[in-house]
Formats: C-alpha cells, structure tokens, sequence
C-alpha cells in the first residue's frame, strides 16, 4: 500500500480548516490504495518520511517566512532524507495574514535540495481561508490520486 505523509502546523482554527480539507480529499472514497499519514510538524520523524512514497506539506506564513515548526521539520529530517527520498512526489500549501513570498522560496529551494518532484501546484495565498477550501480539497486528492497502485 502507497503512503502519503502530511506534514502540517495548523496552530489556529484558520489553518485547522485547511489541514482538514487537504485530509478530506487525501481520503476520499474514490482513492484506493494510499494510507494517509498525518504527523504534527514537530512530531514529523526520518523514519516518517524514509516510509512515506510522497508528502503534502502545510504551513502558516509567519513574517512572511515558513512557520517555525515545518522549518524544525527540515532541520531534523534533511541530511537523513535527502539522497533514499529524491525523486518522490511532494505538493504543499501555504497560508499567510499578508506576505507569502518568503515561505514559497524557502520551500522551493528546501525541497529542490531534497530533489522532490512536485506532483501538483501549490495552494498558496494570503487572508481568509473559506475560499480556498476546495482547492485544499482537490490538493490532498489529487496527491492521494498520484500514489494509488
């Protein structure tokens, strides 16, 4: 069976409605198959990633930068992950109050260093999040999707 990692920092309610929506379409009915891990940003292991097949990746934007969690995520993981996970599909989303562009180049070049194949375009965007929950939903399936045997 295929496995999805996602790895997320939904610190707020806000961003709680997001990782849930991504959840939603990562397991939805239709997808055989996959087994959809969730692990907390700081809880995220080597051995989480080593035995996942692709990652969803989700973070608030905090000063414009990745959250502090997801930035820990990498540090732990990086070196042990880099060469056994290259080429393994990978998408993220990305939420923030005003200014984005700092986390998407952080996890542009964080995830080329891991040579991560992006699978599907990223969510990202700035203020309230109802109106991207669908797109969140359609991220995790579309994931999900991809690994299916």
């Amino acid at each position: 069976m295929a496995r999805l990692l996602v790895v997320q920092h939904c610190p707020t309610p806000r961003l709680s409605l997001i990782g849930d929506a991504v959840l939603a379409g990562a397991r939805d009915d239709a997808i055989e198959g996959v087994e959809v891990v969730v692990r907390p940003a700081l809880e995220a292991t080597v051995e989480d990633v080593l035995a996942a097949d692709g990652y969803l990746l989700g973070t608030s934007a905090n000063l414009g930068y990745l959250s502090g969690a997801l930035k820990h995520f990498f540090d732990t993981v990086y070196d042990d992950v880099r060469e056994p996970t290259a080429k393994r599909p990978f998408s993220y989303w990305i939420r923030g109050g005003y200014d984005t562009t700092g986390a998407e180049r952080a996890m542009e070049s964080i995830t080329t260093g891991l040579q991560w194949t992006p699978a599907a375009s990223p969510l990202v965007f700035t203020g309230d999040v109802e109106p991207h929950l669908a797109a969140a939903t359609e991220l995790g399936g579309t994931l999900a999707a991809l690994l299916m045997d």
